[in-house]
């Protein structure tokens, strides 16, 4: 299915002596890159948990975390070190008594010392890492669920976008060959005035049909070539349909979009610059706000 990069997902499974909460979240990016926030028990699974997420997804920046906690009898994901904790208590009990202090123990402030807590040597590689995985992959589906639901959004505008750029296409199909038939005529009554003039001041009865003639078809070549924009909207109405061909793919279009839009601003410029007229000028802004719209929203895209 298409989908964005935007995304998140989110999933809690309660799985033997453990539950798992996978949050997924992602932004548009080049290439794929990951973050992950998993606990230090488990980090060691990254690199396989890895290649999972690549099943899914293969361009944007992607943050993975996973809070994992203990619900059965197992001993959960650390352990206490008693024999340290009880060296430690004794230590400052003898302390006090020398001092002639009583000593109470603050059970609260011995627990959040970090050293204390030790890995409890689960094996991330069997049964957990299995189960981690399984968890992982419910919560890659999730977020690939809400990812094509924004891709069906994205796809929807473009779409409607694109059928807007082809009526402008087709009103500059209509109207260049007009464009250019009115300069040929200005060209013609400009020249015409001139020769006249020139004839009259050299007392020459008539302008010289043959001289007419030729300075006419040198400059309407000239003219004829600097109007003509057949070809490019030929290809822009091409680019355009690739547009929509793209948006029927089910995946990894991004940047062949990214490409093709290029292609579309690069004609539609030419075709500004070669038709000189108010209104085709406007159209031609109008034109490229659409493509950029649609630039836009093709970053977001897969």
């Amino acid at each position: 299915m298409l989908r964005s990069m935007t995304g998140f997902g989110r999933y809690y499974l309660e799985d033997g002596d453990f539950s798992q909460t996978w949050e997924i979240r992602s932004v548009n990016g080049r290439f794929l890159d990951l973050k992950w926030r998993l606990p230090q028990p488990v980090r060691g699974l990254e690199s396989g948990l890895e290649k999972l997420v690549k099943q899914y997804a293969s361009r944007g920046r992607v943050e993975i975390s996973l809070n994992l906690q203990s619900t059965g009898a197992s001993g959960g994901l650390a352990k206490f070190n008693q024999a340290q904790a009880a060296a430690m208590l004794q230590t400052m009990e003898d302390f006090a008594r020398e001092r002639g202090d009583a000593f109470v123990p603050d059970y609260n402030r011995l627990i959040s010392l970090s050293f204390l807590w030790e890995d409890a040597g689960l094996d991330p590689e069997g049964e957990l890492g299995e189960a981690l995985s399984r968890g992982l992959a419910l919560a890659l589906e999730d977020w690939n669920e809400a990812r094509e639901t924004e891709a069906r959004a994205l796809k929807k505008d473009m779409l409607s976008r694109v059928q807007r750029m082809r009526d402008w296409v087709e009103t500059l199909e209509e109207r260049g060959p007009q464009i250019k038939e009115e300069r040929f005529e200005a060209l013609r009554a400009r020249l015409a005035e001139a020769l006249e003039t020139q004839s009259a001041a050299l007392g020459v009865s008539g302008s010289g049909s043959l001289l007419d003639e030729g300075r006419f078809l040198q400059e309407i070549t000239i003219l004829a070539d600097k109007l003509d924009v057949s070809e490019e909207l030929t290809r822009l109405n091409a680019h355009l349909e690739r547009l929509v061909e793209l948006l029927a793919q089910d995946s990894d279009i991004g940047r062949r979009l990214d490409f093709t839009i290029q292609e579309c601003f690069r004609e539609i410029n030419t075709c500004g610059n070669k038709i000189q007229d108010a209104n085709i000028s406007r159209l031609v802004v109008d034109f490229k706000n659409e493509l950029e719209k649609c630039r836009e929203q093709v970053q977001n895209i897969e």
